[in-house]
């Protein structure tokens, strides 16, 4: 069972989400605004956060922003809902911290795959207990903790920039293609924009070594073997 913070003002969606929520058997909390979930985070940090854009009080990228911005909820798995279809918001979302998103109408079944997904990949529902740390040159990956250290210093990552990440290092060398990246991140779902993975290698190369992500272009990413 996941903890699940929903922030949604429509008080509908809200109650549609939840009820999918507690029927795969989650303890759910609803808040209607951002500023109520940021308080509600403080209280206690969440397994997911569901998360609306058009809010009052605080719209939901300003919450991302300052969710990301602590250390203590730097790994808080995101899922962003908008009504907005153009895919430069879509993607501000996504540079901002968020994980994955979803446009207004949505299936609810869907968007519980979604949270799924999410809760296995930050190791909320203890399916990475068993994979052990992989270490390539001065990068470690241990996705039993989630975490990531370079050069011995630890870093914080999105649960969707640890994915990709982790895929990344388990064949350095190799290149995978944009469409394999957003089938480990988001599964056959081709109407997620490829640039979703261009926004979370951006974001990787900030925080480490950018030489560490290797682009071949035409075709995708790679992680680049340290001599």
């Amino acid at each position: 069972m996941a903890r699940i913070l929903v922030a949604e003002d429509d008080p509908k969606q809200a109650e549609l989400i939840r009820r999918y929520a507690v029927a795969e058997g989650h303890s759910v909390t609803v808040v209607p605004d951002g500023s109520q979930a940021l308080e509600a985070i403080r209280q206690r940090v969440p397994d997911l956060l569901i998360l609306d854009v058009m809010m009052p009080a605080l719209d939901g990228h300003d919450v991302c922003r300052v969710l990301r911005a602590a250390p203590e909820t730097g790994h808080l798995p995101i899922l962003m809902l908008t009504a907005r279809v153009g895919e430069d918001d879509l993607l501000r979302g996504l540079d901002l911290g968020a994980d994955d998103y979803l446009t207004k109408p949505y299936s609810p079944r869907e968007l519980m795959a979604r949270g799924r997904a999410l809760l296995r990949r930050s190791g909320a529902t203890g399916t990475e207990a068993a994979r052990p740390a992989v270490t390539v040159g001065d990068l470690t990956v241990a996705p039993a903790s989630h975490e990531v250290s370079f050069r011995d210093v630890p870093v914080d990552c999105t649960p969707g920039e640890f994915a990709l990440l982790d895929i990344l290092v388990s064949e350095p060398g190799r290149v995978f293609s944009r469409d394999q990246l957003l089938r480990h991140l988001h599964g056959a779902e081709d109407f997620v924009s490829r640039r979703t993975v261009d926004v979370h290698v951006a974001n990787l190369r900030k925080k480490l070594d950018p030489a560490l992500i290797r682009t071949v272009y035409g075709v995708g990413y790679a992680f680049a073997i340290q001599r």
